[in-house]
């Protein structure tokens, strides 16, 4: 099946109550493993590159993966992703190289560690827009910065964090912001700031309404409830995953995650896209050690991966089961991006994004 924009994968998600998980891949052994889950229980796909990992694996090497991962998965529609754009050049270079959906991250700054204004998230987000709806590809942007509710700070990825301390309005996200953000910049999605963030270290214990403003989505999606919104810093850190890498001679400190009931929740909330990437690694590493622990004279990389893919194929398809995106691959039908390049300039997919 022909790579899918992450409007028409959101749009189809909205019509019918479920989420898709985005999964950040680094290797072919990540993407192979999120497209085994995938074809089990025919769910679509969100596989998405931060620039750390375009610079770790080449734009070429991920164009031409993903690109054998859709022949290879014929009946899966794969959307491929620009996670956390910091500027124009990203994104445009992004869409070059064969990505059908760019995130346009203008909460921050060009440096990725700067909070932005909201003047300048604006500008910017609307400039990706403009341009990437005129080739069809889809656009997200973010409102609010990601960070922790507990401490003030946001963790990193690849990158992407802002430094120094936060206050609660810029760790929150306005809905009335919101609506005139989506207005302004016709973004096709919306990432929100509720109290989630980067990294594995997200709380110091399972969060409640205090530390995890679930609340703040629910008042955004009845302020704009056609508008796709998303998740970022959704992994959910599971114990038996955390307990895994420390029986096998790790020492990461007890941590919490995301709950996926309350995943659960924000999808019942207009929650279309939920990011996982501290999961999966959590998943792969994991193994690595238990391998590496139990047969010590092993040097054969393959008798490493294919346990860790197993792992991480496994935790993919709870979350496709969890987010009800199983069984839906089969019922999309794919649309090229030039029809959704003319959709865009006839304005037949604004309404969607609008209130």
């Amino acid at each position: 099946m022909a790579l899918i924009t992450l409007r028409q994968l959101l749009d189809h998600a909205a019509e019918n109550s479920y989420a898709v998980p985005a999964f950040n891949i680094n290797n072919m052994e990540q993407g192979l493993s999120i497209l085994k889950a995938a074809q089990s229980v025919d769910a679509p796909v969100i596989i998405q590159a931060s620039r750390g990992a375009r610079t770790y694996a080449g734009d070429i090497m991920l164009n031409h993966m993903v690109k054998a991962l859709a022949e290879m998965y014929p009946s899966i529609p794969i959307c491929m992703h620009q996670d956390h754009g910091n500027n124009e050049a990203t994104c445009f270079s992004a869409i070059k190289h064969g990505f059908t959906s760019v995130m346009m991250d203008g909460s921050l700054l060009a440096d990725m560690k700067t909070p932005s204004t909201y003047e300048y998230n604006v500008e910017i987000t609307s400039k990706v827009t403009e341009s990437a709806h005129h080739v069809g590809a889809s656009v997200e942007g973010e409102l609010g910065v990601l960070g922790s509710l507990e401490t003030g700070e946001a963790g990193e990825e690849d990158g992407s964090g802002a430094e120094g301390k936060l206050d609660h309005d810029q760790l929150l996200t306005d809905p009335d912001q919101a609506a005139d953000f989506v207005s302004k910049t016709r973004v096709d999605a919306l990432a929100i700031a509720c109290g989630t963030s980067h990294g594995a270290y997200k709380f110091s214990r399972k969060p409640d309404g205090d530390i995890l403003a679930m609340s703040v989505i629910e008042k955004i999606h009845s302020k704009i409830p056609d508008t796709h919104l998303v998740m970022h810093g959704s992994s959910s850190v599971p114990q038996y995953l955390q307990d895994l890498i420390n029986q096998n001679g790790g020492e990461m400190p007890q941590t919490y995650g995301v709950p996926v009931e309350e995943i659960e929740r924000g999808i019942r909330s207009g929650v279309r896209k939920v990011n996982i990437d501290t999961d999966c690694r959590m998943a792969m590493t994991g193994q690595f050690r238990k391998i590496a622990t139990e047969t010590p004279n092993e040097f054969d990389p393959r008798k490493f991966l294919i346990p860790a893919m197993k792992e991480m194929e496994d935790l993919c398809r709870d979350r496709f089961e969890r987010f009800g995106t199983s069984g839906n691959a089969s019922k999309i039908i794919v649309q090229p991006m030039e029809e959704m390049a003319r959709q865009y300039s006839t304005g037949e997919l604004n309404p969607k994004t609008l209130n």
